[in-house]
């Protein structure tokens, strides 16, 4: 299965070394192996964090230079995914995903991306100096969500735009739908350019045949994986990895470099590099525990009246091609609750933190880390909410069609960077917008920098406010003015 000896962590055994040799600190940090740390700190802490924070020297190896242990850990990621070579990133995916777009479009050059991108996805496209060509997903109106963008959307933006030099899509999406991505890889390759994917949410996909196909697997030639967010990475632990027909791995190196910072954090590396070793050894049997847990969770929420948890019958519907079971998103509509209500009441009343909220719905995000002590918890906490609730005011209406995708005037970077004013929203129509307008749900923004502020979405604005749904992006938090371009 893997080619190289899935059982090794260079870098951390490097660290344990150096640990070993009880070695003399005269390098950065300051607090030398912990001894200038705060007292208190360091009584929650522990010693061994501080043991291993160390700095760049031959031993442990230099992430922008790698020659010896980080470029073997990196190379055992590779391997465990299934890429030509994989990278770390340690300051998280949003890095990593400007790290993707900036290796493969140029100023002026056109980049395809869904409309519901995250910011780091714009972040990249300003400091490429990229044009971005949106594409709209399918929209669930009863979940207020956004899934998956079609095979056949991509198709028909890339007729229209053949001298694209990219396509990015977002696989799977924050709430566990995927698309079907290896038919999209095959329309991209077929213009000869490379499909780049946002698979932040799936650095687990690869080890285990119940979940969506990974990135890798389908075909695409970059993908940035949050290897914190489900998989036993630390917080701002990311993949990058790379495929070599259509990227260089070499730009790729140097763009890395250019955005991470000079002094790297090796307990986050050293979390990576052990976390690579657990999921490509022990993945299938973690996962397969992750995905009961999470299938259980879900019939029982079904059971309990005002709730909703989907999860297969989804499938084949516009935009759902698979489902990620250990994404439990549970709907309380039928409760006359928002989801930032019933956010707010399991965070205060039952100290149970959820991923997410939106007007519909909360997300909690399964891993092997979870116990069946805790679910039931939830479980409990639901059914009291629900016994609250239940009847006591009428179900949230569907959120209200968005308006059509506007004409762009400017790139983001030029938008981003020019001159701007504050003006109100009733009065811009026909201005260039400096910033972002977004409604959550289902987070797809209605504005993008650079883009013609048109009557139908200062409308859309006012309707959202009255029918309580969320709006934000503005530097106004009330979003009455925004800033447009002078």
């Amino acid at each position: 299965m893997y080619k190289l000896n899935q059982n090794e962590t260079p870098l951390f055994d490097a660290l344990m070394e150096y640990v070993d040799r009880d070695t003399i600190p005269f390098h950065v940090p300051g607090h030398k192996r912990g001894h200038g740390v705060d007292a208190k700190f360091k009584q929650f802490m522990g010693e061994n964090p501080f043991q291993i924070d160390v700095t760049v020297f031959k031993l442990v190896d230099s992430l922008h230079h790698p020659t010896g242990p980080i470029k073997e850990a990196q190379a055992l990621a590779a391997d465990a995914y299934g890429a030509d070579a994989s990278f770390f990133s340690i300051h998280g995916t949003s890095g990593a995903i400007q790290a993707m777009i900036m290796s493969v479009v140029n100023a002026g050059e056109t980049i395809i991306v869904p409309r519901n991108v995250h910011k780091s996805v714009t972040a990249g496209i300003i400091l490429s100096g990229a044009t971005p060509v949106y594409m709209q997903p399918e929209l669930d109106k009863n979940l207020g969500i956004a899934n998956g963008v079609l095979p056949e959307t991509v198709e028909a933006t890339l007729k229209e735009n053949p001298h694209a030099r990219a396509v990015l899509i977002i696989n799977p999406t924050y709430y566990g739908v995927a698309t079907d991505l290896k038919r999209i890889a095959e329309i991209v390759h077929s213009y000869d350019i490379p499909l780049i994917v946002d698979e932040a949410h799936g650095p687990h996909l690869k080890f285990s045949d119940q979940l969506p196909l990974s990135a890798m697997e389908a075909g695409a030639d970059l993908c940035a994986q949050s290897t914190h967010k489900i998989i036993g990475a630390m917080t701002q632990c990311s993949l990058l990895h790379v495929r070599t027909k259509y990227v260089d791995v070499s730009r790729v190196q140097q763009i890395m470099n250019l955005l991470q910072t000079t002094s790297p954090s090796y307990p986050l590396m050293a979390s990576l590099d052990t976390a690579r070793r657990q999921i490509a050894l022990h993945g299938k049997e973690l996962l397969a525990y992750a995905i009961d847990l999470a299938e259980y969770v879900r019939e029982k929420i079904n059971e309990i009246p005002g709730f909703y948890c989907y999860g297969k019958e989804l499938l084949n519907r516009p935009g759902v091609f698979a489902i990620d079971p250990t994404k439990i998103c549970i709907t309380c509509r039928d409760l006359g609750i928002t989801g930032f209500d019933l956010d707010m009441i399991l965070s205060n009343k039952y100290h149970i933190q959820m991923e997410l909220s939106d007007l519909y719905n909360v997300l909690a995000v399964g891993s092997f880390g979870d116990t069946k002590e805790h679910m039931d918890q939830l479980l409990a906490a639901l059914w009291e909410i629900s016994e609250e609730y239940m009847n006591k005011s009428s179900r949230k209406a569907d959120f209200l069609d968005i308006p059509p995708i506007p004409k762009q005037v400017l790139i983001p970077r030029e938008a981003f960077n020019g001159q701007k004013t504050s003006v109100p929203l009733s009065d811009s129509i026909g201005e260039v917008s400096g910033e972002f307008l977004m409604a959550y749900p289902p987070g797809i923004p209605v504005l993008c920098p650079g883009e013609v502020i048109t009557e139908e979405i200062v409308q859309y604005v006012e309707d959202l406010k009255k029918t309580g749904l969320y709006v934000q992006g503005t530097e106004d938090p009330r979003v009455e003015n925004i800033q447009v371009v002078l």
